[in-house]
């Protein structure tokens, strides 16, 4: 049983299923899961803008490898945090996951990092395009608490900032 069975957050994530978890939003949310798994389909769209824009070759692979890192950085979080990931009788998993440790999404920390990043290689506004579905779908799966997902987006709009910053200062 979650440690946190009856808490808010345990709450708001069986209303979310409940309010929007649809069979094709599952879908939905699964297929995300899968292409933001270890941060792999955001890291294969940088290296397609690195193949396309050979004149910023160097920015995407960067930003590319900044996507990892910041997946790796949520791993590192969720190993010294340790936060179970929800089990609570009124939430249903509905995907499989690599670990059982929740807090932060890596989901969130490397979706967040990669429309940070690829926004400054495009010029354009990809935060409110990418984030929010990606979060929801953590939530509509049940593998992630609100404050996981929010926690994470934070770490990788960090860490894609830190790295935007310094890849429009060269």
């Amino acid at each position: 049983m979650d440690r946190n069975a009856g808490s808010a957050e345990t709450a708001a994530l069986s209303q979310v299923q409940g309010t929007i978890g649809h069979p094709a939003v599952v879908k939905a949310a699964r297929g995300l899961s899968l292409f933001g798994e270890h941060s792999a389909g955001w890291f294969g769209l940088g290296l397609l803008g690195a193949a396309l824009d050979r004149r910023r070759r160097r920015d995407w692979l960067l930003a590319s490898a900044g996507v990892v890192a910041a997946h790796g950085a949520s791993i590192a979080v969720k190993r010294v945090v340790r936060r179970p990931r929800p089990d609570d009788p009124s939430v249903r998993v509905l995907v499989g996951t690599p670990s059982k440790l929740s807090f932060p999404s890596s989901h969130a920390t490397s979706t967040t990092a990669a429309a940070v990043l690829f926004s400054g290689l495009t010029g354009r506004k990809l935060v409110p395009l990418l984030v929010p579905p990606m979060l929801l779908s953590r939530l509509v799966l049940g593998v992630h608490y609100p404050t996981d997902v929010l926690a994470g987006s934070a770490l990788g709009g960090l860490l894609g900032a830190l790295l935007r910053r310094r890849l429009e200062r060269k």
